[in-house]
């Protein structure tokens, strides 16, 4: 095994957040929505913009920006949300991840990923699982279980109203 748990070629899907690319593991992601109204909750988390309706259901959606730190930016014709599914201590949630834009979908080969940096990141390195290269480019491959720490998880279980099941 690798040390980014990554053994075989693997599909990520990308996106831009300021000017950095990130990517997420396609079987993760369920859908990419444009960008619509969310409806504000009071008393949730600085980086939590609110909740959507989804089909009936209600999703919880995510500003990257402001969970990665990030300075906030003005939403424009790019914006979109990335309805990812996530795990976090054997509960399943399904969230919305608002990005600045999504690029593609793009295959990675095992030695075309590197481990996360130790030092010199903008983000937490926890939150990644490795470094994708794409000739000069490198990828910030997000792990999606981590990116959200269980107790941001448990607000926002009770305000999507799931309780361990996906919604």
């Amino acid at each position: 095994m690798t040390t980014t748990g990554i053994t075989e070629t693997t599909q990520f899907l990308t996106f831009t957040l300021a000017d950095e690319v990130f990517a997420v593991e396609i079987n993760r992601v369920k859908e990419v929505l444009e960008y619509t109204t969310v409806t504000r909750v009071p008393h949730t988390p600085p980086f939590v913009c609110g909740v959507i309706n989804l089909r009936g259901s209600v999703v919880p959606v995510m500003d990257m920006r402001l969970k990665f730190s990030l300075p906030s930016a003005a939403r424009t014709v790019n914006t979109c949300i990335i309805i990812i599914e996530v795990i976090v201590n054997d509960k399943t949630t399904v969230l919305g991840a608002m990005a600045d834009s999504v690029k593609e979908v793009m295959s990675l080969e095992p030695d075309q990923i590197d481990p996360a940096p130790r030092i010199g990141a903008k983000l937490r390195t926890e939150f990644i699982r490795g470094m994708g290269k794409q000739g000069d480019h490198f990828i910030i491959i997000l792990d999606t279980d981590r990116v959200f720490a269980a107790e941001e998880m448990d607000a926002i279980h009770e305000l999507s109203g799931t309780h361990g099941k996906a919604a």
